[in-house]
């Protein structure tokens, strides 16, 4: 009880500093892009890019926070490797010039104490464009075995993957791209 005791103590004395931001590592193993796309006006294309890298830096007390991720392309999954070869091509993602995509994000939304949303840019393919990602759910926790603080959410956005250059297949595959992204980060 004791053991347990220093570990609430020790979690709870940085989060009751005011204004002081709390750092977090990604979790590789939960923290993960995923993308859908139609195709042919029939079916919906899904995939994921991941794991992700990353930090984010978040103070609730003053709602703010920075976010910086690296997504691999390379990496890029449907679950048929002949479709995630051909997503890697230079016409789509350009996987062998751009091994990786960055998203930075500055603009954080909270309502209260709750993060709601954020505004950042996007890098794909050597071009950027703002991205906005809406929360659908946050939330932290004290994980158990690591005595230590854990974030995260599940945020959605979408954005036109022809403002990239990735136009191959349009009209017949759409230009609008469903992002939902799921994170999870250890505080530092």
């Amino acid at each position: 009880m004791r053991a347990l005791a220093l570990c609430l103590l020790a979690w709870a004395a940085p989060s009751a500093a005011r204004g002081e931001p709390a750092i977090y590592r990604l979790d590789p193993d939960h923290s993960f892009v995923y993308f859908e796309v139609l195709h042919f006006g029939t079916s919906t294309l899904r995939g994921r890019f991941g794991p992700l890298e990353g930090t984010v830096e978040l103070d609730r007390t003053a709602g703010a926070g920075f976010v910086a991720l690296r997504i691999p392309t390379a990496g890029v999954s449907t679950g048929v490797a002949v479709f995630d070869a051909r997503l890697r091509q230079p016409d789509l993602l350009a996987s062998e010039a751009y091994p990786d995509a960055h998203f930075t994000a500055s603009t954080f939304y909270f309502d209260g104490p709750t993060l709601t949303g954020l505004l950042g840019d996007l890098s794909l393919r050597d071009v950027r464009q703002r991205v906005e990602l809406r929360a659908r759910h946050f939330g932290c926790h004290l994980h158990p075995q690591l005595a230590r603080e854990v974030c995260g959410g599940n945020f959605e956005g979408e954005l036109k993957r022809g403002d990239f250059g990735a136009s191959f297949g349009m009209p017949f595959v759409d230009n609008r791209v469903r992002l939902r992204v799921q994170v999870e980060g250890v505080r530092q």
